[in-house]
């Protein structure tokens, strides 16, 4: 039974299940139909509207992994200031993962400036809704989703990730 603050619409996603091992048939299908909470964050209610197209979902997908495995709005633990030297070692409870974030996450903040990057970790990184980032002026808000779209179109650039020629 869904809660009020469900929304579920159709969906098709790619099937866990699928084995690369065997052909795609109808027992072993790549996609199946589920059915997605829109409300679980903005980038899946912006996707679901036809607002975001799929690289620029799987970018924000992407960004939020790294957001995720630095621990939110960075490793607090991480001081940069700190070097490590010869036969020092790194810091206790980093790991070589949470490092990659950070280095994959300055790289992003390199590419969309301080604005950009900020609007996209409030969305994607911290799951906030446009709403609570712009406010209730509509303009407002029709503008962070321009400039949403916009950064996510360049993180999928920086990625790999192919983007709808415009």
């Amino acid at each position: 039974m869904s809660s009020p603050h469900q929304k579920l619409r159709p969906a098709t996603v790619p099937n866990p299940f699928f084995s690369r091992a065997h052909p795609a048939d109808a027992s072993n299908p790549r996609t199946i139909p589920a059915a997605v909470n829109v409300r679980e964050s903005a980038i899946v209610m912006l996707a679901s509207r036809g607002a975001l197209d799929a690289a620029q979902v799987a970018a924000a997908n992407r960004f939020r992994a790294l957001w995720e495995a630095m621990g939110g709005a960075g490793a607090s633990g991480i001081d940069p200031g700190r070097l490590v030297v010869d036969g020092g070692k790194m810091p206790d409870g980093i790991s070589q993962r949470q490092i990659n974030a950070g280095q994959e996450l300055r790289r992003c903040r390199a590419l969309l400036g301080v604005r950009g990057y900020r609007l996209v970790s409030l969305v994607a990184g911290e799951g906030r809704s446009l709403h609570e980032v712009a406010g209730k002026d509509k303009r407002q808000r029709l503008v962070a989703a321009d400039l949403l779209r916009w950064c996510l179109d360049d993180l999928a650039g920086l990625w790999g990730i192919a983007t709808r020629r415009r």
